[in-house]
């Protein structure tokens, strides 16, 4: 599975407002709206299954990278999205460290595989630290778009 087959360009954020956790995932949530990805009244109900997974362990998963995601009844397809903190969000990462990097996902509870495999590309791309480098300093959609495209065509290390 590729970048290309589940993060929704028009709801990448490469400048990231909020400040906390909660207020991240809000955020991101928003712009999936805003690009048609998921449903405006659906949108409260995947922050809170979103926030719900939270309590069980943080996606924080380290490295300054965060990967918030769900499961949910009211997409039809695996949908994502991308988010850049230049500041940083104490998002309870395993590490204590401050995240950088957010991909938030959200897939139907059908198709289990669709969300392992994009788990699975994301965490394997964001094991190349130079593909995280140049995510963190990325300043447009365009800018992340490219970068995500040249993971998904293995122009990186990993």
């Amino acid at each position: 599975m590729k970048f290309a087959d589940f993060i929704s360009v028009k709801a990448i954020k490469p400048e990231l407002e909020s400040k906390d956790k909660e207020a991240v995932i809000r955020e991101l949530a928003a712009s999936l709206v805003a690009s048609g990805d998921i449903m405006e009244d659906s949108a409260e109900s995947i922050i809170k299954a979103i926030l719900k997974r939270e309590e069980l362990g943080s996606t924080g998963i380290g490295r300054g990278i965060a990967v918030p995601h769900t499961k949910h009844p009211s997409v039809e397809k695996l949908v994502g999205t991308v988010g850049v903190s230049t500041e940083g969000v104490d998002f309870n990462s395993l590490d204590g460290e401050s995240v950088h990097l957010f991909f938030l996902l959200v897939s139907p509870p059908d198709r289990p595989g669709d969300h392992l495999r994009a788990l699975e590309n994301i965490s394997r791309q964001l094991r190349d630290d130079m593909f995280c480098k140049f995510l963190k300093q990325s300043k447009s959609v365009e800018d992340i778009k490219t970068l995500l495209d040249e993971a998904d065509n293995n122009q990186f290390g990993s």
